[in-house]
This record gives C-alpha cells, sequence and structure tokens, in this order.
C-alpha cells in the first residue's frame, strides 16, 4: 500500500485514481467455477454445495482479486458477493501453523458473522484453513480463547475487533487482505471511528476489498484515504431490484389496519409459506407478534437488539429449517440475512431510506428463484413509495384492499400526535405622536445619594481634598 502520511505522520489528502473494469476487458459469458483457476478442494466443495457457474460478480473479482489489486464492488444484495471474495482469497490461502490472523473481515452485525463463518467452513471441508468469529454481546475472555491456537481467518464486527486488539489478545500484524463487507451499514451504524482505528493497526502492505450495495459521500471518502488505486466493480446498477421479486403495495389508513391485513393475506394465501416481515421499530414488531401469536399459534417468531444473541439466532435456525412460518423483524435482519426459499417479504412499514427497502426485500428472489414483496403505505409514507420508486425507476403496482378487510380506527401513538399550530400574537405596533414624559416621571441618574442630598443641603457642589493651609 502507498504510503499516505506526511513527515508528521498525519493523513495526507490524497485521492486514488479510479480504474474501472469494461465489459470488454471481463469476459461474462457461461463460464463455470472450473474456469476461475480454482483448486480441487475449493472445486470439490462447490460441487457438494451444488454450485457450477459463478454470478457476474463473482466473474469480474476473482482475476483483479487474484492479480493483488485493491478493489471496490458496488452490488446489490442476491448477487454472490460473498464468495466474489471468498473464492479468491481461500484460493490464495496457504497451510500455515502461524497463530496470528492472515485475513480479516470485518462486517457490521453478529449475525453476519456467524453466517460468513458458516460460508467459509462450506468452502473448505477439503482444506486446512482455521476460520473463527468474534463479535460484541458475548463474553471476551471466552473469545480470547478461541484466538489461543491460532486462526487463518478472521471474522469480526469492529467494536468487538478493537476491543481484542488493545488487550493484546490479538496481533494484526500478519494481515495481508483485509475486506470490509456492508461498509455503508457499517458507517450508518456508528463505526466510523472503530473503522478508522482498525485500519491504523493493519500493516500498510496489504490489499483492501471493499463492498457495499451503496456508494455515499463517506464511502467514498475512506476509499480515498486509504486504498491504493483501487479497481471499481459494479455487478448490478446500485437500486435496481431483482427481477425475480414481483412487487405490489397496498394502500392502508393506519398500522392497525395494516396488521388485520396482514392476518387476512397469512389466512387467505398459502403460498405464504416462508414469509420475512418487516416492522417499523422494535416495540411495533413485538405488537405484530403478539398479534400474529393469538392467530397463528407457535409459527412465527421476532428478532430484534432486545432479543439475547443464543434466542436470535435459534430463531434464524428454525426460520432457515422451515420450523417457522416466519420471522417478524426490524431492519437488523435487512442486510447479510441468507435464508433459502423465503416466498414472501413483506413490509408492514415504508422505509423512509430508498435503499433500505431494496435491502428488505433482497432477502427473497435468491439464487435464481422467484420471491414476492408486498409493500403496506399510509398516506402519510406516499411520499417514501414514491422515493423507492424514483430510485428503482420502477412503479410498485397498487392492489385494492380486500372488501371484507377489518378497518381499524384505532390508532398509535405517533398517529394520534399531531403538532399544533401555535399562534403568537404579537404586541400592536404604536401610532401616531409621543408624548414628553412629565417631570416627576423622569427618572436621572445622579449617581451616589448621599452626595446628592448634601448638594441639594449646602446650595452648592461638594468638592473633593481637603483644606488649603
Amino acid at each position: 500500500m502507498a504510503d499516505l502520511r506526511d513527515a508528521s505522520g498525519a493523513w495526507q489528502e490524497y485521492r486514488p485514481v479510479q480504474n474501472t473494469l469494461s465489459s470488454r476487458q471481463i469476459r461474462l459469458c457461461d463460464m463455470t467455477f472450473e474456469d476461475l483457476n480454482l483448486n480441487t478442494p475449493l472445486l470439490n466443495a462447490l460441487s457438494d454445495l451444488g454450485f457450477t457457474q459463478p454470478t457476474p460478480i463473482q466473474q469480474k473479482v476473482f482475476s483483479v482479486v487474484m492479480s493483488g489489486r485493491d478493489v471496490v464492488g458496488i452490488a446489490q444484495t442476491g448477487t454472490g458477493k460473498t464468495f466474489a471474495y471468498l473464492l479468491p482469497i481461500l484460493r490464495q490461502l496457504t497451510f500455515s501453523k502461524q497463530k496470528e490472523p492472515r485475513v480479516l473481515i470485518v462486517v457490521p452485525t453478529r449475525e453476519l458473522v456467524v453466517q460468513l463463518v458458516g460460508e467459509i467452513r462450506k468452502l473448505t471441508p477439503y482444506m486446512t484453513t482455521r476460520v473463527e468469529g468474534v463479535y460484541g454481546g458475548t463474553n471476551i475472555n471466552t473469545q480470547k480463547l478461541l484466538l489461543v491456537n491460532g486462526v487463518d481467518v478472521l471474522v469480526a464486527t469492529p467494536g468487538r475487533l478493537v476491543d481484542l486488539a488493545m488487550c493484546r489478545a490479538l496481533n494484526l500484524k500478519y494481515i495481508r487482505q483485509f475486506v470490509i463487507d456492508e461498509v455503508d451499514e457499517m458507517l450508518n451504524l456508528g463505526f466510523r471511528a472503530q473503522l478508522t482505528n482498525i485500519l491504523d493497526m493493519l500493516p500498510r502492505k496489504r490489499q483492501n476489498l471493499l463492498f457495499s450495495a451503496t456508494m455515499t459521500e463517506e464511502v467514498d471518502e475512506m476509499i480515498g484515504i486509504f486504498f491504493n488505486a483501487p479497481v471499481n466493480i459494479e455487478a448490478v446498477r446500485a437500486g435496481t431490484p431483482l427481477e425475480r421479486i414481483e412487487q405490489s403495495a397496498y394502500r392502508v389508513p393506519n398500522f392497525f389496519t395494516k396488521i388485520n391485513l396482514l392476518e387476512y393475506l397469512l389466512g387467505a394465501d398459502d403460498t405464504m409459506q416462508k414469509v420475512l416481515i418487516f416492522g417499523p421499530s422494535k416495540r411495533m414488531a413485538d405488537v405484530i407478534y403478539d398479534r400474529l401469536e393469538a392467530r397463528f399459534p407457535d409459527q412465527f417468531e421476532i428478532v430484534h437488539s432486545n432479543k439475547s444473541q443464543n434466542f436470535r439466532m435459534n430463531a434464524v435456525a428454525k426460520f432457515e429449517k422451515g420450523l417457522l412460518r416466519g420471522l417478524i423483524t426490524t431492519d437488523l435482519l435487512a442486510r447479510g440475512l441468507d435464508v433459502s426459499d423465503v416466498t414472501h417479504v413483506i413490509n408492514v412499514d415504508t422505509p423512509a431510506e430508498p435503499e433500505t427497502y431494496i435491502h428488505r426485500i433482497g432477502r427473497t428472489g435468491r439464487a435464481d428463484r422467484d420471491g414476492m414483496a408486498v409493500l403496506f403505505v399510509t398516506e402519510a409514507e406516499q411520499a417514501a413509495q414514491e422515493a423507492i420508486e424514483t430510485l428503482m425507476q420502477k412503479e410498485i403496482p397498487l392492489l385494492p384492499l380486500p372488501g371484507d378487510l377489518d378497518i381499524s380506527d384505532q390508532l398509535t401513538e405517533d398517529e394520534r400526535f399531531t403538532v399544533p399550530e401555535v399562534q403568537v400574537k404579537l404586541p400592536a405596533r404604536p401610532t401616531g405622536a409621543f408624548h414628553e414624559k412629565k417631570a416627576k416621571n423622569k427618572k436621572v441618574n445622579k449617581g451616589n445619594k448621599t452626595k446628592f442630598l448634601r448638594e441639594k443641603k449646602y446650595k452648592k457642589p461638594i468638592k473633593k481634598g481637603g483644606k488649603k493651609r
């Protein structure tokens, strides 16, 4: 990596040369994984998983990562970007007895750490590769023990990684490849300071790989400071929804009518067998769960940040195995959740950020399977719906409400609350001429009161100083 510090040690204002691979430079034909120069252990693992053809992002990224160049990958959810960087990294990873990690992958959430460790282990059954994941919310001493016997690939959340490095349980000076996945979400969660600390602790000579669904000014600034002339690779235009997802929307008057509609659809549509339901907040997600649990006992679970780590992992595992009909969550699972065969994504609220909607619906229609996405919209959320349609450059078809749907008149606290219009009455401006005050009403600053009384008594001003001799 190029030296980006000046003589004083401060970071220089450096902007790397942006190189973008054209379609002519990258062969995007119907190739197989055998065409990617993978070794036999990886090919055998992919065969066991039933994968034969790489996705476009996997085809594009592989040769660039193998060349040692820094990479900035812009790819929406469901395009296979995880394997896009894992395959070339594992292809280059050799056996070593070294205890310190050589590959570091940073992701924003605990769920992503667990999932990514699982993906690496799926790819390495025929390789001697040590992989561990560390994240917050658990005993740090237990995770220190995981590192004692050595690790080749470490997957971590930023906060726990910094904690382990600061207490010297983890040495990062041998990192050769550094991956930041879902970087835009990481910055949204407030991990900018931790990411900067991590980058400062890493050796300068390393390969940087960054993957994001959207490119923001903050992400671009980080690339300019820490990356060395990265190659930009964009698999699909940001904001373009997956073509295999059929979208629809309902105009609903209020939140509790949305829950009535959700119950109605789940009761009437037998194809809703593996449903992911997004709520606007943890409190509202609890309300949704209570209603569905009463109507469909033991068919749904709820996952949000107030639930314990074990509870969340068990709920996601049951959903993956098909033991649950649905999972209710917040935007905690809008990214990175890779559950197969999700039939429907139901957005009980319309997210204010259009990109969030793209991430949510990307949980279905994965691995070349069709999916359905349903959006509930109130009058107050119509502007958010229009922003989503502008980003996608596509209108979401509007469906009529069922004729026998129960329209609730119950309102949430937010729906009842309206900001009153405060009328401020200003005093009237005086008109006409101003009259001189009477002498008795005039206030005159007369200074020292005692001196004034003495002057009034002796009919002459009192001068300072004593008698002259």
